[in-house]
């Protein structure tokens, strides 16, 4: 290395050594620059070298290139120079006792930031912790434009991966609201909570319906007079499907491109898959929900898409299906052509149940986590359950002088547990009016369409009528042969000039009429059960609101101290000793069980006496819940008079 070969020469005095030739001169690095960093001769004639930079490339480039440049030639193709660390002395070497004064050596490139590679000839750099910029966080903006691989300008500027710019200027001013029908106020919100996702998403804040559930732990030994506070509301499970039911009723499509067709505004669609299947009807459909200009309601929407209108007898029929009225068919309102598409479809407009499913998609779209499809068995109780509504809609279509025609599962709908409905009646009648055919041939061809539904549950499988032997063997080897023979007759055509009557269909299943009566009527009985509590619940709520607006009121009629005085101080203090009790040590003490029993005996009037305490503890009452019943009741009676300035 240079720096042992002139390790010798430092004992010389300081200052520019004498030149041996011009040539070599030139060569030769000043020790000065080694040892201090600078030559202060340099401007006076040193004949040496003092850049280091040009002596490190000359020792890294073979030994041609060396040969070339020290006869002064210039080579432009040379890669360009990282200045490297200086070598380190080596083991035999020693350091000069007079270079112990010298001042402290700084290298050049240290504020580059950047770390220079070490020289070839030498050991890797030693890790330096001083040598590390301190980082000082700056407000960066993605606006701001940086360099590839931090070549530019900005370069030195520390990186903040997570700005909150951005997030501040995405979120809204104000609170999303998922019940808005207004879709136009949605524009500025609905690209905060909705950024590059589908045209049909949930809310941004799903009700919080699951507030309402009881937490454990569940005491079972409680006594008859014993009740917890769950037990006096709905049930967690009912009031959790109702409130999901009423969220998807509300539920608008934020940015909605869909129109607006005649009386129906704030269109959602209701079709979770893209594809368009035109196997049931010979159109493609789709269905949405939608809002009733008239009546504020809401109905479902069938469209037929790409159905050209030729006879206005056909959209005539629908009418028709106005005079059926079962509980196990979807009743049909109107139906219409339209443009507002951009072609020419048409639409149905039916009742809408919220969170409905088709039986194609409760039965027959189950996987597993492979992605294949599991067969599960259905019960026999649900599918005697289905024979028996199917059965009873049949019955009704058939007595209005009508053919169902559509039994496919994609068109039956599901509501509510095991409560099934004829979803897509009258649709047949309309695109297939110029076919005219009996009527009788079509009834008769319900009932072919009713064993071919019930066997596609039964084998959970979409059977065809090639199948259809196979599939009620496999039938008859799950199910009892009561079902079988029942499906069996479905399928069996009538021998003319014989046909089917749906009366004695429902004849040979009568005892099953009568286990799906009395299941009815067990479920009228629960919901019955359900709703009493919720008359309780209503009942003491609005003796809160009487109390509400009595006490505390600031002033009536020019009185301010008219709820201090008379019969309305007593009520005042009545809600202190139902809602703000104390214990001994003043802290508060809260008991719904308190709070129920007595609101229950204000209500009822009975003629329990009461001791009320004022907050001074220098007055005190003793009144019975009958005088303080119609204490109320004369304090709300006041307040609903017409004012004097009122004419």
């Amino acid at each position: 290395m240079a720096a042992t070969r002139l390790q010798p020469e430092l004992r010389k005095p300081s200052g520019s050594p004498r030149p041996k030739g011009r040539e070599n001169a030139k060569e030769t690095l000043c020790r000065n620059v080694l040892i201090y960093g600078h030559c202060r001769y340099e401007d006076q004639g040193c004949a040496f070298n003092h850049d280091p930079n040009k002596m490190s490339s000359m020792s890294s480039q073979p030994d041609a290139v060396k040969k070339v440049a020290s006869r002064g030639t210039f080579n432009v193709d040379s890669p360009s120079f990282t200045p490297s660390t200086l070598p380190t002395t080596s083991a035999g070497s020693s350091i000069p006792s007079h270079t112990a004064s010298a001042p402290p050596f700084t290298p050049r490139g240290l504020n580059s930031g950047t770390a220079t590679p070490a020289s070839l000839d030498t050991e890797p750099a030693v890790f330096n912790p001083a040598q590390i910029r301190e980082f000082t966080p700056q407000n960066y903006e993605y606006s701001q434009a940086v360099a590839a691989n931090g070549a530019g300008a900005d370069s030195q500027l520390p990186y903040d991966p997570f700005p909150m710019s951005a997030v501040g200027q995405a979120m809204p001013t104000t609170q999303y609201n998922p019940y808005l029908e207004e879709t136009s106020n949605l524009a500025n919100n609905g690209a905060a909570f909705f950024p590059s996702q589908p045209a049909y998403t949930a809310p941004a804040q799903p009700l919080q319906y699951h507030l309402y559930a009881p937490i454990g732990p569940h005491r079972e030994d409680l006594l008859a007079y014993q009740r917890l506070t769950h037990d006096f509301f709905m049930p967690e499970k009912t009031r959790e499907d109702l409130q999901r039911k009423a969220e998807a009723t509300l539920q608008v499509m934020p940015n909605s491109q869909l129109p607006t067709l005649d009386n129906f505004h704030t269109l959602v669609a209701l079709d979770t898959s893209h594809q368009k299947s035109a196997t049931v009807f010979g159109f493609p459909g789709w269905l949405y929900k939608s809002t009733s200009s008239k009546n504020g309601k809401m109905y479902c929407l069938r469209r037929l898409e790409g159905y050209r209108l030729t006879n206005e007898n056909a959209i005539r029929s629908v009418k028709d299906w106005r005079r059926v009225d079962n509980g196990n068919v979807v009743s049909v309102i109107d139906a219409f052509t339209t443009r507002a598409f951009g072609d020419s479809s048409l639409i149905f407009v039916t009742d809408y149940f919220p969170l409905s499913k088709t039986l194609a998609e409760h039965h027959f779209s189950g996987t597993n986590r492979y992605g294949n499809r599991v067969s599960a068995t259905v019960p026999e109780k649900v599918l005697w359950s289905y024979i028996v509504q199917m059965a009873s809609a049949i019955k009704a279509v058939h007595a209005a002088n009508l053919a169902a025609r559509c039994m496919d599962p994609s068109k039956v709908i599901l509501t509510d547990k095991n409560r099934i409905r004829l979803s897509a009646c009258s649709v047949l009648d309309v695109v297939q009016f110029e076919a005219q055919r009996p009527l009788t041939e079509l009834q008769q061809e319900d009932f072919l369409h009713f064993g071919r539904l019930i066997l596609s549950i039964g084998t959970n499988n979409l059977v065809s009528t090639t199948t259809l032997k196979n599939a009620v063997d496999q039938l008859g080897r799950t199910y009892t042969a009561e079902l079988r023979d029942t499906v069996a007759w479905l399928l069996t055509p009538a021998q003319a000039p014989a046909t089917k009557s749906i009366d004695d269909f429902l004849s040979g299943i009568s005892s099953h009429l009568v286990s799906a009566f009395d299941n009815s009527l067990h479920a009228i009985d629960t919901q019955m059960s359900e709703l009493s509590r919720e008359v309780e619940n209503g009942r003491l709520f609005r003796l809160m609101a009487k109390l509400g607006t009595i006490n505390e009121r600031p002033e009536y009629e020019g009185d301010r101290n008219w709820s201090e005085n008379g019969e309305r101080y007593m009520l005042k203090l009545f809600r202190d000793y139902v809602f703000h009790q104390v214990d001994a040590d003043g802290r508060p003490v809260i008991d719904l069980g308190h709070i129920l029993t007595c609101l229950n005996k204000l209500d009822a009037g009975i003629d329990e006496k009461v001791s009320l305490t004022s907050r001074d503890e220098q007055t005190t009452f003793v009144v019975t819940y009958r005088e303080l019943k119609k204490q109320v009741m004369a304090a709300f009676a006041e307040l609903q008079k017409p004012s004097k300035g009122r004419y």
